[in-house]
Parts: structure tokens; sequence; C-alpha cells
């Protein structure tokens, strides 16, 4: 059996990233570009590459959880032209590119957003349709689906948008802080790691595990992610630094300061790492790739 590294994994969605979005009628074309332009801008692909990793360390296989990986991308891709929007985070630029809307306009980025969004449920969908006759690997599947759909909705990822938004310019405490980032970035990460898991047949105790690593993964990513906003170039972020600052977000840097920010950093990169040590060298890819993640953009 083939052994996978993290590299493996990007490489593997990067050939097939676009296998799954439905034909769109040439008619529509305009609507296809704009989707492909924002998904083939590359990107760290972390909640595919966790998804297909996890899917592996259970003991599934990377190959058949493919569709599920690349739909938690085009998840995350719309959520990406969304924010950019004006009436989101108004920017102009994202991975080092001009941002959907500066190419095809607001009206077209904002359905290659919604475009994407019904690809990836479509794409999920269409693979169960296949396992009508295999009711464990069916029901491995919609617990996958069902924690994609979680992550990714109002209970997650969205919830978390509409409380960053909400607590711009305004007094945010620490608890209502890491509700934002535990929604609005962890949730999708932490979809991610589990639907993989659940696709790979995970126990209980290993499930659990992951969950953990995820959420601690997910917060440092964020704090990572404010403290970058700060202290980043913007030619190695592709995005202008200082936003944070200007639009008056709630970060962890403007309600903790620089100090504890990057204690918290730490301390979550840590707690992600500890979790995992049952495994040895087994979670090493899932360890290498939080150290990396914690000093990314130095």
């Amino acid at each position: 059996m083939k052994e996978y590294s993290f590299d493996d994994y990007k490489e593997l969605i990067e050939n097939h990233l676009t296998d799954f979005i439905p034909d769109i009628d040439h008619k529509s074309i305009t609507l296809y570009d704009s989707m492909k332009y924002s998904l083939a801008a590359g990107g760290k692909r972390i909640r595919p590459v966790l998804l297909l990793a996890a899917c592996d360390f259970c003991g599934g296989n990377v190959e058949e959880a493919l569709p599920y990986a690349c739909a938690i991308e085009y998840i995350h891709t719309y959520s990406l032209i969304h924010d950019d929007l004006p009436c989101m985070d108004d920017d102009d630029m994202r991975r080092g590119q001009p941002t959907n809307h500066k190419i095809y306009g607001e009206a077209i980025a904002t359905l290659a957003g919604d475009g994407l969004q019904a690809a990836a449920f479509e794409t999920m969908s269409r693979d169960m349709l296949l396992y009508f006759d295999d009711d464990k690997g069916l029901k491995n599947r919609i617990r996958a689906f069902n924690e994609i759909c979680k992550g990714s909705g109002v209970r997650g990822m969205i919830a978390g948008q509409v409380g960053d938004i909400e607590a711009e310019d305004k007094h945010c405490s620490s608890e209502m802080l890491d509700y934002i980032h535990l929604t609005k970035t962890a949730s999708l990460i932490i979809a991610s790691v589990r639907a993989g898991a659940m696709l790979g047949g995970a126990d209980s105790e290993t499930l659990e595990r992951l969950t953990i690593y995820a959420e601690n993964l997910g917060l440092a990513f964020q704090i990572r992610d404010d403290i970058l906003d700060v202290i980043g170039e913007e030619e190695e972020m592709g995005k202008k630094s200082g936003m944070d600052s200007i639009k008056k977000k709630a970060t962890y840097p403007s309600i903790h300061g620089f100090e504890e920010s990057m204690e918290q950093l730490e301390i979550r990169t840590a707690k992600a790492i500890e979790i995992l040590e049952p495994y040895y060298d087994n979670a090493e890819e899932f360890v290498k790739l939080a150290k990396n993640l914690e000093v990314r953009g130095n």
C-alpha cells in the first residue's frame, strides 16, 4: 500500500481539484471560469489535505475520499470569494492576484461562490449514491457529509463570519473572540479532520483525539493569521497587511496584545501535538504541519 506524505496529499488535490465540478452549460461558461479562477489561485490546501490524511491515518482509502476533500476546498474557496466582496472585507488581492470580484464583477463573484458551495454538496451526495449496497461505506459517508455541513454552516463557519462582522469597532470579550475563531476558522478544519476520520472508519478514541488536535490547530492557525496581519509581509501573504486594524476587527493582538498572542499560539500548537503523542511516528505528518503553521510567515 502506498505511503503518503502531506505533499503527496496536496498533489492529489491539485491534480483532481476540478474533476468533481458538475458539467456547466457553455451558455453559463462565465460561471465556470469564475469558479475555476479562484480554485486555481493556489493556497495551502490545508483542509482537504487534513481530510485525506485523517482518512489514511484511520485506515481508509485516500483516493475514495477525494470527492469529500475536493468538496471541502470548494467550500473554503467559496467562503474566500464572499469574504473579499465589498459588502464584507472588501479586499482587492487574494493569494497574490486580484480577488474574484475585481475580475468578474460583484454579481458573478457572488454567484461563483454560490456555485462552488452547491458543487461541494452535489459532489458529496453524488458519491454517496454509489454506496447504496454497502451499508458501512454509506454510513461513513453520510456521517462525513454531515460533519462538513455542520462545520461550514449556521453553527460553524457562517456563524463565525456573522460574529466577526458584528464585533467590528465594538468591545469584544475574550470569550466572544474564541467563539468567533472557533467557528469562523477552526470549525472547517475540525470538520475536515473528523470527516476524513469517519471515511476511514475511525474508532471513538482516535476520533476524539483527532478532534482535539484539529480544534487546537484551527485556533492556532487563526491566531497566527491575526499576528501576521500585524507583522506579515504583503508580498508573502498575497494580500494587504494591517487591514484588521483599519477595519477595527476583533483579533488576538487587539484584545490580548502581541506577546500574549504569541504565547497562546505556542500553547495551542503544543496542545495539538501533545494529544497525538500516543501514536508516535504514525502522527509525524500531523505534528510537522502544526509546527510549520506556527512559524509560517517568518
